[in-house]
């Protein structure tokens, strides 16, 4: 039973949570461990799904979903296989100076695409690996060693340094073709973590000067009278949380103002459900437990919207709050991945979606995104026609961290991400021995 929520809600939580980690048995590998991207027919694989996944087999364990050898052997094939895929600079191996390309073919694990070499979705594949090194610790199991073992090597072989081109952030990706991409990981983003384990490694680590770069761009705003540091789209306030126990640890641009990324976190939702309250765009269904800003698909173009209007639509996008971009879609599955920081919101918002909009799962789980606004003949408007691998285990890792603390405790005990949070400056905490103290999860 779900700890501290009622019956009835942990009943739909848990049959939720359940059809989200089926997503990585229907939509995998099982002989190279590669997750398809979306629920689509012949998409390519995303090595941050198989991160998502590879964290997942672990609660799916411990739910008694799947066995432990079963969820060992699937880690293993996976570990094999990108310890053993192509490296090299021809553009269609599997990676290059330890990093791996953003999507990959699900049955040869060669690029897809045209897709970059990218820094953020290595490190949510090596978060993945790092969390299975962590659970499967069996010294006198075969397959568990290999797990360690592999994930070592794997962890080991990637080139951070090189991915700081000579600059002191780290470039979001490079390619075969054109070398690295312009942009970087500079200012507040989902890439605390791909700053966590590039500070930690043994064999390639960049300088902590390099986080102090990271976050000097840092942006703040206001809500009511509290400070928060501002980043529109949810997910960014979500991913490397999933991973990472932010309650009570700081940085340095956290202690100066006496915060922390979960406090912000929670803050982030009061500003997303105050900003659906609004709703200055007058789009349709949006009200307080009807909201969820962030990286997903959206209706395209072509689409039009109730009552003649005509709004710009965006196709996938990273919408936010309250700034935007917004152009009426919604992220059905943000509110519920909410659930270890706002627990009444969170299930207030999932239960107004399925109330307000029963047809809207697909497949037992959310859809990447829906628009009430277009017109249609359904009370839904735009859905999307997929569910997304990253939203499946988002939401997999975030009601168990709500349930158990679980994956917090597994990457606690993590010596890269300890290692990797102490050289960026974080302290306090279960950084220094304090186990974190049961949170009122709202804020306010």
């Amino acid at each position: 039973m779900l700890q501290r929520i009622e019956d009835i809600d942990a009943a739909l939580v848990d049959r939720l949570q359940h059809s989200a980690f089926k997503y990585f048995l229907k939509y995998s590998n099982p002989e190279n461990g590669l997750v398809a991207d979306t629920s689509i027919g012949g998409v390519p694989a995303s090595i941050a799904a198989v991160g998502f996944a590879l964290s997942s087999y672990p609660v799916a364990v411990e739910r008694c979903w799947i066995t432990r050898k079963e969820a060992a052997e699937r880690t293993v094939n996976t570990l094999r296989f990108f310890a053993e895929a192509r490296q090299g600079e021809e553009r269609h191996a599997t990676g290059h100076r330890g990093f791996f390309y953003h999507f990959l073919h699900m049955d040869t694990g060669n690029r897809a695409w045209n897709s970059e070499l990218s820094t953020i979705d290595t490190a949510l594949l090596i978060a993945g690996i790092l969390t299975a090194a962590q659970y499967f610790d069996r010294e006198d199991d075969e397959t568990e060693t290999e797990i360690r073992a592999l994930a070592t090597f794997i962890y080991e072989r990637v080139d951070w340094r090189w991915a700081l081109n000579k600059g002191d952030t780290i470039a979001m990706g490079w390619k075969p073709s054109s070398g690295f991409l312009r942009w970087r990981y500079h200012g507040f983003d989902e890439a605390i973590i791909l700053y966590a384990l590039a500070l930690a490694s043994p064999t390639h680590a960049i300088p902590q000067s390099c986080y102090d770069a990271f976050t000097s761009s840092y942006s703040w705003m206001l809500h009511g009278e509290q400070s928060y540091l501002y980043a529109g789209p949810l997910f960014i306030h979500l991913f490397s949380h999933a991973w990472i126990d932010f309650r009570g640890i700081q940085d340095k641009p956290m202690a100066e103002r006496n915060w922390d990324y979960f406090r912000n976190t929670q803050v982030m939702i009061n500003v997303q459900r105050d900003y659906a309250e609004r709703n200055p765009g007058q789009f349709v269904g949006y009200n307080r437990n009807i909201w969820g800003f962030s990286a997903c698909d959206g209706p395209p173009p072509t689409r039009r919207m109730r009552g003649g209007r005509q709004p710009k639509v965006l196709g996938y996008a990273a919408r936010g709050a309250p700034l935007g971009p917004d152009d009426g879609t919604i992220a059905p599955w943000a509110a519920l991945a909410c659930l270890p920081y706002d627990r009444q919101a969170a299930l207030d918002g999932t239960k107004a979606l399925l109330t307000s909009y029963p047809n809207l799962l697909l497949e037992g789980g959310f859809p990447g995104g829906f628009n009430p606004t277009v017109k249609t003949k359904r009370p839904e408007g735009w859905v999307d026609d997929r569910t997304v691998g990253i939203d499946q285990g988002l939401v997999v890792m975030t009601i168990e961290n709500e349930r158990s603390d679980f994956i917090w405790k597994l990457m606690r005990q993590s010596p890269a991400i300890r290692l990797g949070l102490e050289r960026a400056g974080f302290t306090g905490g279960w950084l220094e021995g304090i186990e974190p103290e049961e949170v009122v999860r709202k804020f306010g």
